[in-house]
């Protein structure tokens, strides 16, 4: 009798064992899936216009996450915003990359861009309007946690993120990667709840120094949240992969830098990690 009983708390803790070993090996199973990025593209309404965004996540990862707004360069929605946001859903985020033009136009030439960023920057009630449009509708996807959402910005996008963050939208955080920072909305009564980080390169020739020092003052005053980081040797649109040939086109101070490109992200990737955590 004795015996047998032994034999059965063996055979019991065996089991035991086995069980615990297998539900192990499907949560290891589970952490290591790979991301797998899922973008499509939507449509949307702003300041009577329809607005032709792009929308990635990615589908392995359970529950609502963190929804971050990418806002386009100058040149317009294109496919280095759509790219941004494939790696922002790489990460575990929901990311939309916005439209601020409208039915999805996109600039040829410098003048066409100036002309276009000029029309949104001269209207900033409709400015705010396509902002808030997309913030919303980045909001109402499924996946999405509506009480956690950032936005991050190139060039003209930086300068429209940190207008908007500067606006007082609900932010929790938001990054511009070599963005214009004589801005058209500075802090006021609404007071600025995002976070904020500025990465530019220390030799862009489209930030002075005038600029910088009242953009601190100004940041300063307001008692906001940032951090300003410049990278030696990067000029403008040191990010994008596609700056060298449209810098070498129409004959612009544009280069892309993969150290500085790098390093921001990473700086991007903290404040995130730090907000979102």
């Amino acid at each position: 009798m004795k015996a047998i009983t032994q034999i059965s708390l063996i055979v019991t803790i065996t089991f035991l064992a086995a069980c615990g070993t297998s539900k192990k090996s499907q949560e290891e199973t589970r952490e290591v899936k790979a991301p797998k990025v899922e973008g499509k593209e939507i449509s949307y309404s702003a300041d009577s216009l329809t607005m032709n965004g792009y929308i990635a996540y990615d589908v392995n990862t359970e529950g609502t996450q963190p929804g971050i707004l990418v806002v386009h360069e100058w040149w317009g929605h294109n496919e280095y915003a759509r790219e941004r946001a494939d790696m922002l859903a790489e990460m575990g985020y929901v990311a939309l990359a916005v439209d601020m033009y409208g039915d999805g136009k996109q600039a040829a030439h410098p003048e066409d861009a100036m002309k276009f960023t000029g029309e949104v920057l001269a209207n900033l009630d409709g400015a705010k309007a396509r902002f808030e449009s997309a913030m919303q509708t980045l909001k109402a996807n499924e996946n999405v946690d509506g009480d956690k959402i950032g936005a991050i910005g190139y060039c003209f996008g930086g300068s429209v993120v940190l207008s908007m963050a500067n606006a007082g939208f609900d932010l929790d955080a938001v990054a511009a990667f070599h963005g214009g920072i004589g801005l058209p909305i500075w802090p006021g009564e609404e007071g600025v709840k995002a976070k904020i980080l500025v990465c530019n390169g220390a030799d862009d020739p489209f930030v002075t120094d005038e600029q910088l020092v009242n953009f601190k003052n100004k940041m300063d005053s307001a008692s906001v949240d940032y951090q300003y980081i410049t990278y030696k040797g990067a000029v403008h649109s040191f990010t994008s992969k596609y700056a060298d040939e449209m810098g070498g086109k129409f004959d612009m101070p544009l280069a892309y830098n993969a150290a500085a490109d790098s390093a921001s992200w990473e700086e991007m990737k903290k404040l995130f990690k730090d907000i979102f955590k």
